[in-house]
């Protein structure tokens, strides 16, 4: 026991918790040792792929190998929220690919051979996974295979090159096994002449009539219409793989946003004030802006009317009044002032071409090329020979990049909007020195250079602390249940927010975004559970509470009731109005009469097609009726999904405008569909579980 103790204290509750199960590992059956452990330890995995689980540490491996990689790529350590959702999104891939796809392709006879990868990635095969690798290519821009050759050689002593071609190899392993895989689905998708005939003349086949509509009302609710529990339960039973869920949640959520106090911007208003006329009078606009503004010293030229984007006043005012400094404008809580610093015509676009330069000497080159250019060189001749871009050549001609504007535009470019058309001038950017001419703008307008000093009212701390006190006010009258939240909302006269069907992937609330940790707290407790504050973006108070529970799988008769209720009811409804509208119209034997007789119109349409049937902004009931309909009759009236139908079929036609060429991009179609379908048909049959959004 004294040693116990020691573990305890020295590793605390951890070690105290694995001791205390090989303690009771004496007296409990393995078996049920096993399935307490499991139940511990799969609180922890981040998802199950054919039944092997992925705990955390499995996948945080995985991500590390591809952050690696993404590094390696770009040369920064700096990852955007949006990169690491993307590394997030191959780790998970990867493990799809090696635990169930490449193990099912396996199992269906497939297999990548020794000899296959070596052509693949260094014989006659070259795959195109390194045949379009900019890292292969030569000078000309072409894959090269001494290139290739010399990569691999220095993998032996560069490691970085060594995972970069593990990585390389392991995507054309996998690659393969797709094409295989998916050749099984597209060479077994046969089209027979018959076939592919039958699929022409469905689309050559149209329809033209004329019909008369009743629609219904959505917002009316017909009461004398009623569907039973009987009758909810039957279609529930005959449409069960309709009600498949994911597990969700039903939530309400009451949120308290932290809003500047009339004294917060008060006091931003004279702060502002105290610093406008440094503004007016500083030699050092740039540094001003940077240490007092929210909005820095930009070198955009703005033209008339963009400037509203920002405040109506501010562009009023430069492009009206364009000396000194402008009064101080406010739009909500935000505060401005601008000052033109320079104006002239410049052009919207130019059409630019360049010869990028890389290397010791690069500077000296440019300069010996405008040289050359100047005495009357070709542009596209050159560029060809000297230029490290062999990807720019827009409109056919080498060199060309094409028309840029301020908002699409090569870094270290801004000053092509300024340079005389013809005259070929240098400058270095973060690729190189570049030998750039401007062949084309367009017609010059009045632009000008602003600055704006922007000052946004940012919350007080005495402001925070308000809002909070009311947040933890409401969270404490809340605490004991749903019951007492819905009277902590009433009593404190707040809006309770209703949200059903709340995925665990879900990271926004309303307009709130980056809310995971709402959803974190929601998918971790029980039905009525009411949270404590839960603060979001340092400027919004949640407390939630848990109405309703729905597990994976099937829902059940009672989640499913009110969609099937809905639907059922919309059926019948449709049905009674058909049966109305026949009454009303009996006897009438042409359309006009029956449109008077409903109090509506007589419409045309022509060119239908049943073969289109969703593409045609018609009602598919109506088009399934009437391309079987006889020509000349007037039809029964019709029970559509919006509306009552009665319609007169004016005749058929035969055309050739669907071809065989349209009939067999169609089967490409419904091929590529068959193969993106694969993985996820897969990923249900194996039961795969995702619960990455537990952890990130």
């Amino acid at each position: 026991m004294a040693v116990l103790e020691t573990l305890r204290t020295k590793f605390g509750m951890a070690v105290t918790i694995l001791v205390a199960l090989g303690l009771l590992s004496f007296i409990i059956d393995p078996s049920s040792l096993e399935t307490a452990y499991h139940a511990m330890s799969s609180k922890y995995d981040v998802g199950e792929i054919d039944g092997k689980s992925i705990s955390y540490n499995d996948f945080q491996a995985e991500m590390d190998h591809y952050k690696d990689i993404s590094q390696l790529l770009s040369g920064s350590s700096a990852e955007s929220s949006q990169q690491q959702a993307q590394i997030r999104n191959m780790a998970w891939q990867s493990l799809l690919d090696r635990h169930l796809f490449i193990k099912n392709a396996k199992e269906a006879g497939i297999n990548v051979g020794t000899d296959e990868m070596v052509a693949l990635t260094s014989g006659d095969l070259i795959s195109p996974v390194i045949a379009q690798d900019p890292v292969f290519a030569d000078e000309t821009g072409n894959f090269s295979k001494d290139r290739l050759l010399q990569f691999v050689q220095g993998t032996s002593s560069d490691s970085g090159a060594k995972m970069y071609w593990d990585y390389i190899q392991n995507n054309i392993y996998t690659q393969q096994f797709y094409a295989k895989y998916g050749s099984l689905f597209s060479d077994s998708n046969f089209k027979s002449p018959l076939m592919r005939r039958r699929l022409i003349e469905e689309n050559n086949n149209t329809v033209d009539i004329d019909f008369v509509m009743v629609p219904m009302n959505p917002y009316e609710q017909d009461t004398t219409v009623t569907v039973s529990s009987e009758e909810i339960k039957a279609f529930y039973n005959a449409h069960k793989d309709f009600f498949k869920q994911q597990e969700s949640r039903d939530i309400e959520y009451v949120v308290f946003e932290v809003k500047p106090s009339e004294a917060d911007i008060q006091a931003t208003s004279d702060n502002f004030n105290k610093l406008y006329e440094e503004f007016g009078t500083t030699d050092n606009v740039k540094s001003f802006l940077a240490k007092n503004s929210d909005r820095v010293l930009s070198n955009y030229w703005y033209k008339a009317g963009e400037l509203a984007t920002i405040n109506s006043d501010i562009n009023n005012y430069v492009f009206d009044k364009p000396e000194g400094v402008s009064p101080v404008f406010r739009s909500g809580n935000t505060f401005y002032a601008v000052k033109v610093m320079d104006t002239a015509l410049l052009p919207d676009s130019v059409y630019v071409k360049h010869i990028l330069l890389q290397g010791d000497g690069a500077d000296k080159r440019a300069d010996s090329l405008v040289t050359v250019l100047g005495k009357g060189g070709d542009f596209a001749a050159l560029a060809n020979l000297y230029s490290v871009d062999k990807s720019s050549s827009a409109d056919g001609e080498m060199g060309n990049i094409g028309w840029m504007t301020q908002s699409y535009i090569i870094p270290g470019f801004e000053d092509i909007f300024s340079r005389k058309p013809g005259v070929p001038f240098t400058l270095k950017t973060q690729y190189g020195w570049h030998v750039v001419e401007v062949s084309k703008i367009t017609a010059p307008v009045q632009k000008k250079q602003v600055a704006i000093f922007e000052k946004a009212t940012v919350s007080s701390k005495e402001t925070f602390n308000s809002f909070y006190s009311t947040a933890n006010d409401f969270a404490t009258r809340a605490s004991a249940g749903y019951d007492a939240y819905k009277a902590a909302a009433d009593s404190m006269h707040v809006y309770s927010h209703p949200l059903n069907n709340v995925l665990e992937t879900n990271e926004s609330y309303g307009s709130i975004s980056d809310a995971r940790e709402l959803t974190r707290w929601i998918f971790d407790n029980k039905k009525g559970k009411v949270s404590g504050i839960i603060t979001v973006n340092n400027n919004y108070f949640f407390v939630t509470t848990i109405k309703d529970i729905h597990k994976e799988g099937l829902a059940t008769v009672a989640e499913a009731a009110p969609q099937i209720r809905q639907q059922l009811h919309a059926e019948k409804s449709a049905v009674k109005k058909a049966e109305e509208v026949a009454a009303k119209i009996s006897g009438l034997t042409d359309l006009q009469s029956i449109a008077e007789a409903l109090g509506t119109t007589v419409n045309s349409q022509s060119g239908i097609t049943f073969a289109s049937l969703m593409s045609q902004g018609l009602d598919p009931k109506l088009i399934g009726a009437v391309s079987v309909a006889p020509v000349g009759e007037i039809s029964k009236p019709v029970a559509g999904s919006i509306a009552t139908y009665v319609y007169q079929v004016k005749s058929r036609d035969t055309g050739s405008f669907f071809t065989e060429d349209d009939a067999k991009a169609y089967d490409d179609r419904m091929n590529n569909y068959l193969q993106q379908m694969i993985l996820p048909v897969m990923s249900q049959e194996a039961q795969v579980v995702d619960h990455r959004a537990k952890f990130y």
